[in-house]
């Protein structure tokens, strides 16, 4: 599978995506297996899986647990150059736009750059963008950025319009893990307006209602991983409303 264009065609129609972000530090084998087989059974899209900071080598065989377990594509989110495993079926290749911080615009993009061109991996380019959450986050500490102010509607917007023009294919807002402040339904909507670009949206996603909310803004794919660690049922609620969401529209297109 091709994953942009999975992505992006169900952008055309209408169709809004779930997936579930995996921090291989979080759980063991045991309790990530129990994991993917909910996630499959719910049918999410996607697996994302990387984390700020992994303090075990456990990518790999997280990788390896969630290939023989399903037909999921696994996407690499890396918190850093370490993090880039040829197992998996895809990677973001991140430049945090948000930030003024060279280094993650393009340094670290340059030390990776060969070994993921070597790789099978397909490559994401990805505008990412840190949209403050009340907290101070493992992902701003780490990258030694400011995230976008919550309320900065407009510099949110044309900061995603800067990373499209740049011919970045996707743009990921992200609050960040345990976010308290989610990202608003008002700075979505413009940021959608203002880009053509599929949105992916993370961080603060708490509930099925908050997901559905923020589709309806314009998220094309909703990312959740710290919710469901705290609360496992809402993975299942998550992507039984957007199931439903997207049934719904589906009605409303053949009517």
């Amino acid at each position: 599978m091709n994953i942009y264009d999975f992505i992006s065609s169900n952008k055309a129609n209408g169709k809004k995506l779930f997936a579930v972000l995996i921090d291989p530090d979080k759980q063991s084998q045991e309790e990530l297996s129990v994991l993917v087989d909910r996630a499959v059974k719910a049918k999410v899209d996607l697996f994302f899986i990387g984390g700020s900071l992994l303090t075990s080598d456990s990518m790999n065989e997280s990788i390896t647990t969630i290939k023989s377990s399903c037909n999921i594509p696994v996407v690499i989110f890396p918190g850093n150059t370490m993090q880039v495993n040829e197992n998996a079926d895809g990677i973001l290749f991140l430049s945090l736009i948000s930030g003024r911080n060279a280094d993650m615009l393009i340094g670290k993009q340059v030390i990776t750059a060969p070994i993921i061109k070597a790789s099978k991996l397909e490559v994401l380019p990805t505008g990412y963008m840190l949209i403050d959450s009340g907290n101070p986050t493992t992902v701003s500490y780490m990258s030694n950025t400011t995230p976008i102010p919550h309320e900065k509607n407009d510099v949110a917007a044309c900061t995603a319009m800067a990373g499209e023009l740049l011919g970045l294919k996707l743009i990921f807002m992200d609050g960040g893990s345990g976010a308290t402040k989610p990202i608003s339904e008002s700075m979505i909507k413009m940021v959608r307006q203002s880009v053509d670009a599929p949105l992916i949206i993370g961080g603060g996603i708490c509930n099925a209602e908050k997901a559905i909310a923020n589709c309806k803004a314009g998220a094309d794919l909703i990312v959740v991983g710290n919710s469901i660690e705290k609360q496992p049922k809402i993975l299942e609620e998550i992507a039984q409303s957007i199931h439903e969401f997207n049934s719904s529209v589906k009605n409303e297109v053949l009517s």
